[in-house]
């Protein structure tokens, strides 16, 4: 190990109680975290390792890197939503919380964010509950803090305080999440420089280990690419290109504001860059853009859905607010199609199904009107999560066998299915909380060929990479835009293709 590398393993089994790590990308996070947990879960005794992260990708990594059955009965290794549900779900009275507090976050993205509140106050005004935590896990390692909320980092200082030793990795070019609606800008920023000052050690690892095999120069490229996003300079992508970098100049032929189509005289190259890698994950910064990326290669390549769902639980709250009523759950029906498919249009299909719901679908009509009309009797029949579950079981089967619905397309199927799934619960939101938590502790691996959004893929990396597309509606002149350009760079392991714009370039790259 380099010198860096030396320092942070010694700070980590120091007698330090707050030991804060500040860690790029590659530089071996990943593995000095675990290995650091597997030397910890030794000297716990009966108590246990608690290892805290923003993402389900995360918790893959450090459950692959510390894989040891002896001694994985020691670890807890989650994210810290679910730590914070776990907690509330225990005080749910005291904190005014619904019992199934699980159930209850999962309606809506915002509802951990008061999960998060409720708990760190709680924790805050009484040690005893701080303290038992503590007695319980002894260690806390934190990965990717950068993306800690104001009340997820109070929620476990208060573990440090009642008593256990704290280990944090972070990087602040990778804070893509956290909060992203407070009205001090530089919230985040100046947390982790407090983090930093209070630290009894603070340590740094510079060493780009993820390109050591073969890709060295990308390595450093990609950290003096991270150095110029920080320091409000520019990534140079002219040529010459070091070893492992290629770019693509395509531009955005899309008439319609949020779509991403290239013009075939310019979409060659792309085509040739994915069929020579593989394993590859294209990664795009908007759920609409990867949409518009799986299309571009006809839909052969996997659009993956990570470990979040960005509308089944819409559809959950519309259907148990709305239940009993048939034309408020068609609707709900409707908008979840138009997020999780293509072709699924209100003037072939929507408009038609809606109007024969209030109707009562009562006229005589043949061919598709008549298929539509069958579907709108499940949900008069039966308007609930079971009547939407038979509803897209029974449009699943006319996409495979009805010409007249082969136009529709199922891209999040992992969320179509899911919701499928639903029909099996007496109740719906506590089939959401279950199902989520299957999907948690299943970790099903990223395919060969992958379509992602950047945050998605945040804590994966991969081979091949490339990024589609580096353009100014993408990648804006702001911290949010330096940090998701560095982390969608990182990604890759070997290769990294940037497909860049000259008609709308991105401010933050130079290409001529």
């Amino acid at each position: 190990m380099t010198m860096s590398d030396d320092s942070v393993h010694s700070a980590l089994r120091s007698s330090a109680r707050l030991v804060v790590v500040e860690a790029p990308a590659g530089c071996g996070k990943t593995y000095q975290g675990a290995d650091y947990a597997r030397d910890a879960m030794s000297e716990v005794g009966k108590r246990r390792v608690l290892v805290l992260t923003h993402t389900h990708a995360a918790v893959s990594a450090f459950a692959d890197r510390t894989n040891d059955n002896d001694r994985q009965r020691n670890v807890d290794i989650r994210t810290i939503d679910s730590l914070l549900v776990q907690i509330a779900s225990a005080y749910h009275s005291t904190l005014d919380l619904p019992k199934d507090v699980g159930a209850w976050a999962c309606c809506a993205s915002d509802r951990y964010g008061i999960v998060a509140q409720r708990v760190a106050s709680l924790l805050r005004d009484s040690p005893i509950v701080a303290c038992s935590l503590a007695n319980r896990y002894p260690v806390v390692i934190c990965d990717e803090h950068q993306d800690a909320t104001r009340d997820q980092e109070t929620a476990i200082l208060t573990l440090h305080d009642a008593g256990a030793h704290v280990r944090i990795f972070g990087d602040p070019m990778q804070r893509i999440f956290g909060e992203r609606g407070s009205k001090k800008k530089d919230d985040g920023a100046k947390r982790w420089n407090d983090l930093v000052c209070n630290a009894d050690r603070f340590e740094r690892l510079e060493t780009p280990h993820r390109w050591e095999n073969g890709s060295a120069e990308l390595g450093q490229w990609i950290l003096m690419a991270r150095n110029n996003l920080a320091t409000g300079k520019e990534v140079d992508l002219r040529p010459p290109w070091p070893s492992g970098l290629k770019v693509i100049i395509a531009d955005n032929v899309s008439e319609r504001s949020s779509g991403y189509r290239i013009d075939r005289t310019q979409s060659g190259p792309i085509y040739q860059a994915e069929r020579a890698a593989n394993p590859l994950l294209i990664l795009a910064a908007y759920t609409e853009t990867t949409k518009a990326v799986h299309a571009l290669f006809n839909r052969r390549l996997i659009l993956w859905e990570g470990h979040v769902r960005d509308s089944l639980p819409g559809l959950v709250t519309a259907t148990r607010e709305h239940q009993g009523n048939p034309q408020k759950i068609g609707e709900a029906v409707v908008k979840f199609l138009e997020h999780v498919s293509t072709g699924f249009t209100r003037s072939d299909f929507s408009t038609r199904l809606l109007k024969e719901i209030e109707e009562g679908c009562f006229r005589t009509c043949r061919g598709k009107p008549a298929q539509l009309q069958a579907l709108g009797r499940i949900l008069i029949g039966e308007p609930n999560h079971r009547g939407v579950a038979a509803f897209l079981t029974r449009l699943e089967q006319l996409q495979k066998a009805d010409q007249n619905f082969s136009s529709i397309c199922l891209d999040n199927r992992c969320e179509f299915w899911e919701a499928i799934k639903l029909g099996e619960f007496d109740d719906c939101d506590e089939g959401l909380s279950e199902i989520t938590r299957r999907r948690a502790y299943t970790r099903s691996p990223i395919p060969t060929k992958a379509v992602s959004t950047i945050h998605k893929a945040k804590g994966l990396q991969c081979s091949h990479v490339m990024i589609m597309a580096c353009d100014g509606r993408h990648f804006a002149d702001d911290p949010v835009g330096r940090c998701t350009l560095y982390v969608a760079m990182s990604r890759a392991q070997k290769t990294l293709t940037i497909v860049a714009s000259a008609t709308n370039p991105s401010a933050l790259v130079t290409i001529n």
